[in-house]
């Protein structure tokens, strides 16, 4: 059944590898991107209790709240504001350990503790970002960036 992910391995890099081929092929045939883009949040989300996992997409030369999983956000964000307008305009994906120590922070939560954004890029052009917090202190690291640096690619790809 599409909505039973079978999780797999005990470590975060064996969740992910486990993790990524279900997202692909629960979303590969699903033509709607808000459709799509509300499964992988779910997923994310149910396979690492991350706090809020959600995509920000650009319109209107802004970041706009897209499909998201997790507490009430922040509904638009300026280009180079925030780690998710830098991480757009940086066209970098960005691993924030503490967001009370980062410069221009946006808190949409008192609750969120860290933070990791990944840039979608279509034709060069970030298209949106996907934001990721934790509750927990310094809770990404590389084996976050790489695999969902893989996802947002693949994704981007399908947007």
């Amino acid at each position: 059944m599409a909505e039973d992910l079978i999780l797999s391995g005990v470590t975060k890099e064996e969740k992910y590898r486990s993790l990524i081929p279900q997202i692909e092929a629960l979303v590969s045939y699903e033509t709607d991107q808000f459709a799509n883009l509300g499964n992988v949040t779910a997923a994310l989300k149910e396979a690492f209790g991350f706090f809020w996992v959600g995509f920000y997409l650009i319109k209107e030369e802004v970041l706009i709240l897209g499909p998201f999983q997790g507490p009430v956000a922040c509904t638009r964000i300026k280009f180079g504001k925030g780690v998710c307008g830098q991480a757009w305009e940086l066209k970098q994906t960005l691993i924030v350990a503490d967001v009370t120590a980062f410069p221009g922070h946006i808190s949409c939560s008192s609750l969120s503790k860290s933070e990791i954004v990944v840039p979608l890029i279509k034709n060069g052009s970030v298209i949106g970002v996907l934001d990721v917090d934790s509750d927990l202190l310094d809770n990404f690291d590389e084996t976050d960036k790489i695999y969902l640096t893989q996802l947002c690619t693949w994704l981007s790809e399908r947007l």
